[in-house]
């Protein structure tokens, strides 16, 4: 989406609708700004009691929209500093093979099936570049590879905007 594009409003038909209030949405920025924010907290912040605030986030959560309250870690810091992404192309009969490969390793963090000519973008991380060459051998067995090393950064991983809010 553009920078000057903001997203879409929710109709007021869909259901979704009634999960993004403006109360919900405010709960939703703060825990995005802070996931470690108790309920006593986040309670003041929107100006509601904790019970009540408690009960907004449970619905968020069992809706899907609040999947899951995470740690991130800095991979350089844990002695990974090289990341790369890895496009795989598997041979044929290869498809559920790949997915089962890159759950095995652990220095796989993220794996997707995507569209295209490559079936699967990986993302991994590693001490040196020569480890990626060691990883990426194991995934010959089942495709060919694509791989870019990454040399920076410039946007770190985020959540994508907030719906804007219809009102009561």
């Amino acid at each position: 989406m553009p920078k000057n594009r903001r997203p879409p409003r929710l109709d007021s038909y869909d259901p979704a609708a009634r999960l993004f209030d403006e109360v919900n949405l405010q709960l939703l920025s703060e825990l995005q700004g802070d996931p470690r924010l108790s309920m006593a907290e986040l309670a003041r912040r929107v100006a509601m009691s904790a019970p009540a605030v408690t009960e907004r986030v449970q619905r968020l959560e069992r809706a899907g929209v609040i999947k899951a309250y995470r740690m991130e870690t800095d991979p350089a810091a844990l002695g990974l500093p090289v990341t790369a992404f890895a496009r795989i192309r598997p041979m044929p009969g290869s498809l559920p093979k790949i997915a089962e490969l890159a759950a095995e390793i652990p220095w796989v963090t993220e794996c997707y099936r995507i569209t295209g000519e490559d079936c699967f973008l990986v993302k991994l991380h590693a001490h040196a570049i020569d480890e990626i060459e060691e990883i990426l051998d194991r995934f010959l067995a089942y495709g060919n590879t694509t791989t870019s090393i990454v040399v920076s950064t410039p946007v770190d991983r985020r959540n994508p905007p907030l719906p804007e809010s219809q009102g009561p």
